[in-house]
């Protein structure tokens, strides 16, 4: 597996949203999807803000490959789900010190058990 380069890591973490683009099975990319991203440690993070039935994490999920792009970067990445607890918790956290701003309305929903239960870590190929 690759790792981010720390220029990767703190350039996508740094800005505001990351376009997500899923593989189909055939290997061709859906339309992208802007969503946002938050950083823990040396590792990305994405959650859908609809759950389950968000269509760009339904795809990421069927298929666990897509590209981004954010600030410039532009990866092939592979998304695997995160359920570990205390894991979720700190991407909790760091959704809340990133977008805190945004306030309850667009926060609560991604901090909120369905959106958890979509936490996907996004690594590069």
């Amino acid at each position: 597996m690759t790792s981010w380069t720390a220029d990767d890591l703190t350039r996508i973490a740094d800005s505001d949203e990351l376009r997500v683009a899923p593989a189909r099975p055939d290997g061709t990319l859906r339309p992208p999807t802007p969503i946002w991203v938050v950083r823990d440690g040396d590792a990305l993070f994405v959650r859908s803000y609809r759950g389950g039935q968000g269509r760009w994490f339904r795809a990421a999920s069927a298929t666990h490959h897509g590209h981004i792009t954010a600030d410039g970067i532009d990866r092939d990445v592979r998304f695997t789900a995160e359920t570990d607890p205390a894991t979720n918790a700190r991407v909790d956290d760091a959704y809340r010190a990133k977008y805190g701003h945004y306030g309850p309305t667009y926060l609560d929903p991604m901090v909120a058990p369905q959106a958890q239960a979509t936490t996907l870590r996004v690594t590069p190929n």
